[in-house]
């Protein structure tokens, strides 16, 4: 069994909470709601989130955490596909570039707004009653925090890329044991956890009808804001009155406003490309699934590209990329799209591997890198299903050969440094 010391300690918990929020109430867990918590999240010295037991977790919420923490388990249930599986992209029923047909919310998010008008179609039509995703936070304008959205402007606030630690399913037992059905927006690693919670607590497949993700490139610390914020011009963080990672145009520009009026930004290819990637944690550069593999519905930059495939990060129109993997997800971008919230044109899988193509290959950089942990005595996730080897074929000897090396090469310096 991995604990949550066990599973921190080498390098597996991505913080998204889901440990500390099964403490109260979910089935197989013990404690009666409205106990004091065994786990909590909190900010670590290096700037992530991470949970921290503050008293004896008890037996059977240990065993659901080591079942379902998506740090230490991506697996899927082959019997529960219904998409035909792709080895790259996942379980696929259809893929598609689509925008908001909302100008302003179009503008206002980070890639076209897909995801935000599907949400709102969804709150618009009472399929749902509210929305649970991450939002800037309303005591720091340069952190994150959990918040509902209950109509098209709550979804508006929320909209947009926050490259820093959240932590989203930290009080799901709450959500669960409270009124009302949700759609829930997470990272894929959120979105992987809750998918396996619910094979534990039939409360999850009652209470949200619908897991919605962005493909995710890794989770930056709150050091990788504060990186690029002193980049950017910025001399004290307490002065920011307002922050954006990007969005207000596609793909936007990193953005702070001070107090005092000063604005400062970067573009996105230099403060996601030169800075923030590199402060990932470690369980991000291991991940079987930055493509969401586990949600109803994944969106994703649909990225134009040069002739000679490359992608572009001019300042354009947005358009996300839309793949459904469910039928409830497809059915319900259907309504999405009949109703005019959202526009759509086909789009191939191959397209895909142009406009996104880091996430192409991830897949086949894990083998080689959970080679490297084994190497340093490292214990390793349980990820199954999810075609890492044939992944691993096509990257090749050489690149295999590369990741394992680079990735054995920084382990052994971590364990030199401390």
């Amino acid at each position: 069994m991995l604990d949550i010391e066990a599973i921190k300690a080498n390098g597996l918990c991505s913080g998204c909470g889901l440990c500390a929020g099964i403490g109260k109430g979910a089935e197989g867990a013990e404690g009666a709601e409205g106990a004091e918590p065994a786990i909590v999240m909190r900010d670590t010295a290096d700037g992530y989130r991470r949970p921290e037991a503050v008293r004896a977790i008890p037996h059977n919420q240990a065993a659901v955490i080591d079942a379902v923490c998506p740090g230490a388990n991506i697996r899927h249930e082959p019997e529960s596909f219904e998409a035909e599986y792709h080895p790259v992209w996942g379980p696929l029923i259809t893929a598609r570039l689509g925008w908001s047909s909302d100008a302003e919310l179009r503008q206002n998010a980070s890639s076209g707004g897909g995801l935000s008008a599907i949400l709102t179609h969804l709150l618009a039509t009472g399929e749902i009653d509210y929305v649970v995703q991450t939002a800037v936070s309303p005591d720091s304008p340069v952190r994150n925090a959990l918040t509902i959205s209950t109509g098209r402007d709550d979804v508006f606030h929320a909209a947009g890329s926050r490259y820093a630690p959240s932590s989203p399913l930290e009080d799901i037992a709450s959500r669960l044991n409270a009124p009302g059905r949700f759609a829930f927006v997470g990272k894929p690693c959120d979105v992987a956890g809750l998918r396996q919670l619910a094979r534990h607590d039939a409360r999850v497949d009652e209470k949200v009808p619908y897991m919605l993700a962005f493909m995710c490139a890794g989770v930056p610390s709150y050091r990788g804001t504060s990186a690029l914020l002193a980049e950017m011009g910025v001399e004290d963080e307490s002065e920011i009155a307002a922050f954006r990672y990007r969005g207000d145009g596609w793909p936007g520009f990193a953005t702070a406003q001070l107090a005092d009026g000063r604005s400062f930004r970067m573009d996105y290819d230099t403060s996601w490309g030169n800075i923030l990637n590199r402060h990932l944690q470690f369980r991000c550069k291991i991940c079987p699934d930055g493509i969401g593999e586990f949600a109803d519905i994944v969106c994703a930059d649909g990225w134009h590209c040069d002739e000679n495939g490359e992608p572009l990060f001019d300042e354009q129109e947005g358009r996300s990329i839309v793949l459904t993997r469910t039928a409830k997800g497809e059915a319900a971008l259907m309504r999405a799209m009949e109703s005019g919230a959202i526009l759509t044109e086909p789009l191939s899988t191959d397209a895909i591997t142009h406009m996104q193509p880091f996430q192409a290959k991830r897949k086949g950089l894990v083998l080689p890198r959970l080679a490297a942990m084994a190497m340093v005595g490292r214990q390793r996730p349980r990820f199954e299903n999810l075609e890492l080897a044939r992944n691993t074929r096509m990257l090749g000897v050489k690149e295999s050969l590369r990741s394992m090396l680079g990735t054995l090469r920084r382990l052994l310096t971590r364990q030199r440094a401390g």
